[in-house]
């Protein structure tokens, strides 16, 4: 077969060298041999001829080095004299039909090494590489090859009718963000292609494309007069390619590495991660993390393509027939006749892509995590092994990243929250927060803070029922679609259930009287503790927690009114963001595919949400189809000091809930049915995981007003107790949380430098001086020292600090 396809490889070579003089020839005489994309001139046959080229030599490379590899194995096994023995895999696995040896299942690592070189290796060994070599399965699961081979078929059928395509070429327009227009050839130019005229540094860099609108692999042909945007790794859309792209690497490595079936395998906010089913009671361990990356080295060195082919869905459960998973989201999820398929060297996935050009596009891996999960998260259905990670363009990236990670690891809020005693956990109430003393100074100082918003903003605070009758939710909607994370229970004979959100008591409470324009906007706001019914699996510290409350608001307001409350609404988000020195993100999400109510009542809300948006003068992005069924919204993300974005903060308007209660008022034109429209509003969102960002933000350097541990008295002898106890009474009594360290057997440094560790604001010492003059000695937890004051201007100036919610008073006193 090798020499075959060395013979047909030589023919068509000589071909193409004949073709090209040809074409040389007939350009030479004519006046502007390139066209106005500066790209030459070149026949379908041509083009055709060196695609089909540059598979045949791929093809041929593996092929050579599969049956060196078969044949040293045969040598080494004869020479042992034993049926059966490791024997060595080809230093990169073909794309074709994988190796085989006698011994299945078993992993098998390359020769032995010379002893001079035994050194140099074991590193590499720590590392996860068997006498530099990967571990994998040797030979790989028989649905790899049986996968292949239907996929080559359909790959020939495919090829041709792009043939036929690309015979039938006509030439086509392509529009650069720029403006620029550019010249190509329909099913021929490829946006790779014309990044290549741009700027080789251009097509270096580049990702994946952007075709009208769409995103579009960089080596698919276009096919009509198009707009066309290259996009490299600074772009979001990019970056989830690249990571998608990283994804199916690690897919192959995991099934050369554990045979299973993979099922969901998507880029994630920083990274991506894959989901494979294990036969038994297999589970991933974190040890086999190096051998997982060597793997996905080879993925990578090897530089393999990745195809796109569209097949039916009859064929495609054909193809994956050996797994439940991907037949479950063929029956499931896809509506369509045909959908598409990626390969990359061994591994065939269901994917709408689009993908980098080749596995060598990503130079930098680092797999550092593994869980158990549930398939499509629930806890009746099969249990999974999901293993994330993350890549990069750059080594230089995944150093910063990995320097990164060790910083947000130091700030970790569970840490923190444990090492300042704030807040633990415990088995017998999972997903509930036990928030100690200094904890619950946290919590209540945050939630006063947003009370005195509140009075200043003409919002009214009231208290709503825990548990409702099964009937509300039913009204709501809530009951069709979210019972399963809501904790109901039987009373007598009806179901009861724990609310989750507060939104369809507060329409109870604006039902239970009449109602008139006069009364609108009704602002009503509450704290009440809501519950929902995470997954044990999903719980996470302070960020994803069963039980918790919300700075929430609901704001029932008639159609003129909303541009004005929205205002108010994203004022209030500045005036708290900007104490707690975030920046953030303001993204308006637009009316999607499948939406409630009428056209013109959504246009007019959107457009009032625009010019909120435009008034409020900070920059702003459009997330089009992006809202929620029932109204459009403004998501804000606040940026913390390492550069992490967090969603906390939403301003939501819902046309449909007041249809469902059939709230009305009566209007200033004597309408007795005016319909108003609610806006659900949060700026802390949960107040439990604002505590875990704020944690994490100031790394337990907390702010004075917000601190658990403000002010700490040292005496200098035990003589001066009794008076730095009754400082530490003044301070108290202020409203500071003051404490005095009273160890007589500890020197004077030691307490000082015990106060600053455990992050006092100020530390305030007093010695024989201190007490006669009725003044303290001043320093801060960073040793800046300001010296003696009176005692009555330091409470003076910490009270105002304090007030002020000042964020850097130590700088400020």
């Amino acid at each position: 077969m090798v020499e075959c396809m060395a013979a047909r490889l030589a023919v068509q070579e000589e071909q193409i060298r004949l073709l090209t003089k040809e074409i040389s020839g007939l350009r030479d005489g004519l006046t502007g041999g390139l066209d106005a994309a500066g790209i030459a001139v070149t026949s379908p046959e041509l083009e055709g001829l060196r695609a089909e080229n540059e598979k045949l030599r791929y093809r041929l490379l593996h092929l050579r080095r599969g049956l060196q590899a078969e044949l040293q194995r045969e040598e080494a096994q004869g020479k042992e004299g034993q049926a059966v023995k490791t024997a060595r895999p080809p230093e990169k696995k073909s794309n074709g039909i994988p190796q085989r040896s006698n011994r299945a299942g078993s992993r098998v690592s390359t020769p032995e090494v010379k002893p001079g070189d035994k050194n140099k290796k074991e590193k590499k060994q720590e590392k996860g590489q068997a006498d530099g070599g990967p571990k994998e399965l040797n030979p790989w699961p028989d649905y790899i090859a049986e996968r292949l081979r239907l996929y080559e078929e359909l790959k020939k059928e495919s090829d041709s009718l792009l043939a036929a395509k690309a015979a039938d070429s006509r030439p086509i327009v392509v529009e650069l963000p720029d403006g620029q227009k550019l010249s190509g050839k329909s099913w021929i130019t490829t946006p790779y292609q014309l990044a290549c005229d741009i700027s080789q540094g251009l097509a270096d860099r580049a990702v994946v494309s952007r075709v009208n609108g769409e995103l579009w692999d960089l080596d698919r042909p276009l096919e009509n007069n198009c707009s066309l945007e290259i996009l490299n790794f600074d772009s979001e859309e990019a970056q989830a390619v690249y990571w998608h792209s990283s994804a199916h690497i690690l897919g192959e490595a995991m099934e050369r590495f554990y045979g299973g079936c993979l099922c969901y395998g998507p880029p994630i906010e920083n990274g991506f991660y894959y989901d494979m089913f294990m036969d038994g009671q297999k589970s991933v361990s974190s040890s086999e993390f190096g051998d997982l990356e060597v793997l996905c080295k080879t993925v990578m060195k090897d530089k393999q393509p990745f195809e796109r082919l569209e097949i039916s869905k009859q064929t495609l459960l054909e193809m994956f027939q050996y797994n439940k998973f991907k037949c479950r989201i063929l029956n499931e999820k896809v509506s369509t006749p045909t959908t598409t398929v990626y390969r990359c060297g061994p591994l065939i996935d269901l994917c709408r892509g689009p993908h980098v050009r080749h596995t060598g596009k990503v130079k930098a891996m680092k797999i550092y995590k593994n869980s158990s999960t549930y398939w499509e998260g629930r806890s009746d259905m099969e249990t999974l092994q999901r293993i994330y990670g993350i890549s990069f363009p750059d080594s230089k990236m995944l150093k910063e990243w990995e320097r990164f990670q060790e910083e947000a690891k130091n700030r970790d809020h569970r840490k923190i929250g444990k090492d300042q005693e704030l807040f633990f956990f415990h088995d017998l109430s999972p997903g509930s927060c036990f928030f100690l003393p200094r904890g619950a100074f946290i919590y209540n100082t945050l939630t006063e803070f947003i009370r005195d918003e509140y009075w200043r903003r003409g919002f009214e605070e009231v208290a709503s029922p825990n548990i409702y009758n099964s009937k509300l939710w039913e009204t709501s909607g809530h009951w069709q679609h979210y019972s399963e994370n809501m904790f109901s229970f039987p009373v007598e004979d009806d179901v009861f259930a724990l609310k989750p959100m507060n939104c369809p008591g507060h329409c109870l409470m604006f039902s239970h009287r009449p109602r008139s324009w006069r009364e609108l906007p009704l602002r009503l706001a509450d704290f009440g503790v809501l519950h929902r019914n995470e997954l044990s699996g999903t719980l996470t510290g302070l960020t994803r927690v069963r039980r918790f409350q919300q700075d929430d608001a609901h704001i029932f307001c008639a159609m003129d009114q909303i541009e004005i409350e929205m205002k108010g609404c994203l004022d209030f988000l500045r005036c708290v963001y900007g104490v707690f020195g975030f920046s953030f993100q303001l993204h308006l999400s637009t009316r999607p595919e499948k939406y409630l109510g009428d056209i013109s009542v959504w246009n007019q809300a959107e457009k009032q949400l625009e010019n909120s948006l435009n008034e409020f003068g900070e920059p702003w992005k459009l997330n089009p189809g992006d809202g929620a069924f029932y109204g459009p919204k403004i998501d804000i993300k606040i940026k913390d000091a390492i550069g992490r974005y967090h969603q906390c903060a939403t301003i939501q308007l819902d046309f449909q809930l007041p249809i469902r209660f059939n709230l009305t008022f009566m209007g200033k034109d004597g309408d007795d049915k005016a319909r108003p429209v609610i806006i659900h509003r949060a700026i802390l969102g949960s107040v439990e995981r604002m505590i875990a960002i704020l944690t994490e933000n100031y790394a337990g350097k907390w702010p004075l007003w917000l601190s658990p541990r403000q002010v700490m008295l040292v005496p200098v002898n035990p003589s001066c107790e009794d008076y730095a106890k009754r400082v530490c009474k003044q301070f108290t009594e202020a409203g500071f949380m003051a404490d005095a360290d009273l160890d007589s057997g500890c020197l004077l440094n030691k307490k000082i430098r015990n106060a600053q560790l455990a992050q006092y604001n100020f530390i305030l010492v007093v010695g024989e001086k201190e007490k006669m003059t009725n003044g303290v000695n001043v320093r801060t937890r960073d040793n800046k020292v300001h010296g003696e004051l009176p005692l009555s201007e330091v409470m003076a100036r910490l009270t105002l600090l304090k007030r002020s919610r000042c964020r850097n008073a130590e700088e400020e006193f």
